[in-house]
């Protein structure tokens, strides 16, 4: 019998409901209310970070978070060319220019061995990504940060709950930007926050997020400068609030499946499962495997499409930015190969938090089937 298992399916069994009539019945919608201001300090509460600034979305994270740190056309920003898009699409956002460094094959995540080289007079900040769930190295990201009077801006986006030696990332630099997309660990169906230990920051996060409103409203409708419209509504806040209040029983389904994965998958030839280093906790956003054509029998992208034939659905990992549409001719000539070979070879498997044992055992016996066929 053929299943059908999705790559991710939001769990919205708490008090979401609740929590949204109570918006609706009172008439609170729009970004102002209780909701926003409740999301934004239990969140940051449970990173261990001081502050929150809820906004409309991941990427308005991360530009939020570069003009905060008043990055512009004559700054550098370090970002790991193994990514997603808006990574990079946040700094040519703001006129700045982008510098793609290369991955680690230990974590998948950007290399600080390769960071260093990268820095120039111009360089103003480094954006971290930890990449499917699983923490960048921040101790030595940090340290590099320090020595060259650098800003560290971490795109949690794909993390939350993930912690590295301890502590949950995001609120480990100077700014952590967070994405609540609908398949995101918790989700408000799209909207995103920055969190930072930082007064200043978090103030003129809030004041840019509103148009740059005179917060202090010595003067109605006056705008201390140019700002956006980037805030989260009610609504969705009201969602986030109720998912949070669940956050740890959804990172338990994601890291039991993990566990589960791993046991099914481990003596498969070709089969490379996700890392996890004895400093790392790995929320396993997305359950990510390796497949070598030469040891599996067929390539990554053949496999993706045996397993659509058996009702699963899959993802391929990141397209590294340099070989993206808008920047080849940008990077033209530069070779990145740890990411191209993490790109080449990379798939998600279904990995929500409505995913169950029967799923994933189901989608194992399909990867080992497959496997059999082709070898055979």
């Amino acid at each position: 019998m053929i299943l059908r298992v999705p790559i991710a399916v939001p769990s919205l069994c708490g008090k979401e409901l609740e929590y949204i009539m109570d918006c609706v019945t009172s008439s609170w919608i729009s970004s102002k209310g209780k909701y926003v201001a409740a999301f934004e300090e239990k969140f940051s509460e449970y990173l261990g970070a001081k502050y929150g600034v809820a906004v409309s979305n991941g990427t308005v994270a991360l530009h939020l978070a570069l003009a905060t740190l008043g990055i512009g056309p004559q700054d550098e920003v370090i970002i790991p060319t193994f990514t997603m898009i808006a990574a990079a699409n946040a700094v040519r956002y703001m006129g700045a220019k982008i510098v793609l460094a290369d991955s680690e094959l230990r974590t998948w995540n950007i290399d600080p061995n390769k960071i260093e080289k990268k820095i120039t007079g111009r360089t103003k900040a480094i954006m971290v990504v930890h990449l499917y769930g699983h923490p960048a190295n921040m101790d030595l990201i940090i340290k590099i940060a320090r020595d060259h009077n650098l800003y560290v801006i971490e795109d949690a986006a794909e993390a939350h709950g993930a912690e590295y030696k301890g502590r949950k990332v995001g609120a480990i630099g100077d700014i952590g930007c967070f994405s609540f997309y609908a398949n995101k660990i918790i989700t408000t169906g799209e909207g995103g926050m920055l969190v930072t230990n930082d007064e200043e920051l978090a103030e003129r996060a809030r004041r840019l997020r509103d148009q740059a409103y005179d917060m202090n409203r010595r003067k109605w409708l006056i705008h201390t400068g140019i700002g956006y419209n980037y805030r989260m509504t009610n609504m969705q806040a009201a969602i986030g609030l109720a998912q949070l209040e669940r956050i740890e029983i959804f990172i338990k389904t994601h890291r039991e499946n993990a566990k589960l994965y791993n046991s099914l998958l481990k003596d498969i030839p070709g089969i490379t499962l996700p890392p996890e280093e004895p400093w790392a906790k790995n929320v396993y956003w997305m359950y990510t495997i390796l497949i070598d054509k030469d040891y599996f029998g067929i390539s990554r992208d053949d496999l993706m499409r045996e397993l659509e034939k058996y009702g699963v659905d899959t993802r391929a990992v990141f397209y590294p930015i340099h070989l993206q549409p808008p920047y080849r001719e940008m990077f033209k000539g530069e070779r990145y190969p740890i990411a191209e070979y993490l790109s080449e070879r990379g798939v998600n498997l279904p990995s929500g938090n409505t995913l169950t044992k029967e799923q994933v055992e189901y989608v194992a016996n399909a990867i080992k089937s497959i496997r059999e066929k082709h070898k055979a």
